[in-house]
């Protein structure tokens, strides 16, 4: 049986996937590999069928040059995507049903719900497969079932992408560059509606725990943001925006908050039902600090949401040169005999790192010491050289 690799993508989109799905099988069929595209993400490992022709259509599809020729030149993923985690499977698929898996009970918010661990189902599949090496491109929900397959004796490689930037161990993931140069675009358009309004813009994006990419689009359109790494006082940011507003010639000002950013007694509302990660919808911050600035000093405002936005479209050229450098990364670590490790950035230079633990949870920003004036500018004290325009009072 010749060679093969399984390679698939989960968890959210992001710009740059295609680009990595194609390296790695023009890079694989050059070094004699089979490349088994694996749809939906570990959904394709956990409710793949291989006595079901459906079922094998629906979730396997072989990988050539000629199939993915123009994917690189799109975004999303041409594998499709599902926030599937095997080890916390609230139901079997049909044709599991009727087996015996080991059962845990997992309480979120206040209710508990039994799931399912059916990784044993996954390493039969894989082994039917033929597969020799797994290919999991993910931020660190998916990579986390990475290291646990990793931890069953699999061959892995990761390769880390979210617009949040918050996988460990690596400076850098697939997604963020596109998002930020895209959150950029779209606050400087909006200044016109939020100026001529004479109003406060309050914007939200990506950032359910670490705040990368709030913190990076404020920096370059030096505005002011609020991350989930630190609880800013309402009253403070309010009196700030305000007058900010009224030195400002244009008699407007701008606030962007990450999703998971929050104030001191406050925190962000959650709604629906959880993902297979245990996480939930957050309601829009926006809304919440729109409500307390009309409350507290009758301003109004525009909230805008950028947050899907982002993730859609093309990527821009770095997440595509740093999508093609991974792709070739993690079959330059197959060709060296290497497995059960993550292609990322360590200072500044690419490099093959640790799969994350779990336990490590998201890369956070670091705050280092903070700075209380009323002016923008950088604070550079922190370990990373990352400006911050944070208020505290």
């Amino acid at each position: 049986m010749p060679k093969r690799i399984v390679i698939l993508t989960g968890g959210g989109d992001v710009p740059g996937l295609n680009a990595v799905i194609k390296q790695v099988t023009y890079r694989g069929v050059g070094m004699d590999y089979e490349v088994i595209g694996v749809r939906r993400g570990w959904e394709g490992l956990t409710h793949l069928n291989l006595d079901d022709a459906d079922s094998k259509s629906r979730y396997i599809l072989p990988l050539t040059p000629l199939n993915t020729r123009t994917i690189d030149r799109t975004g999303g993923t041409f594998l499709h995507s599902s926030r599937t985690n095997p080890a916390k499977m609230k139901s079997l698929p049909d044709h599991l049903k009727g087996l015996t898996f080991p059962t845990r009970d997992i309480e979120k918010g206040g209710k508990v719900s039994s799931v399912f661990d059916v990784t044993s189902q996954v390493l039969k599949n894989l082994e039917a497969l033929g597969a020799d090496t797994v290919i999991a491109i993910g931020g660190d929900d998916t990579l986390s079932y990475a290291r646990r397959l990793h931890d069953e004796g699999v061959k892995v490689i990761a390769i880390p992408k979210t617009m949040d930037n918050d996988v460990q161990h690596t400076e850098y993931c697939i997604g963020f560059s596109t998002a930020i140069t895209r959150a950029e675009s779209a606050i400087q358009r909006q200044r016109t509606t939020v100026g001529s309004h004479e109003r406060i813009g309050i914007f939200r994006i990506f950032g359910r725990d670490a705040g990368y990419t709030a913190l990076y689009t404020a920096y370059v359109t030096n505005i002011r943001c609020v991350i989930p790494e630190f609880k800013v006082d309402l009253d403070r940011l309010i009196n700030l925006l305000v007058q900010d507003k009224k030195s400002n010639p244009s008699n407007y000002s701008l606030v962007l908050l990450s999703e998971g950013a929050e104030w001191e007694g406050y925190q962000v509302k959650h709604y629906g039902e959880a993902d297979a990660y245990g996480h939930q919808k957050k309601a829009n911050v926006g809304d919440d600090l729109a409500a307390e600035i009309k409350s507290k000093t009758k301003e109004e405002t525009i909230v805008s949401d950028l947050t899907y936005d982002l993730r859609s479209g093309d990527p821009d050229f770095t997440d595509k040169l740093v999508a093609c450098t991974y792709g070739n990364m993690a079959m330059d670590a197959l060709a060296e005999g290497n497995c059960g490790l993550m292609t990322g950035i360590v200072n500044g230079c690419f490099d093959m790192v640790e799969i994350p633990d779990p336990k490590l949870g998201p890369r956070k920003v670091e705050l280092g010491s903070m700075y209380n004036t009323e002016r923008y500018r950088p604070n550079y004290s922190n370990k990373r050289g990352l400006p911050i325009f944070l208020c505290r009072a």
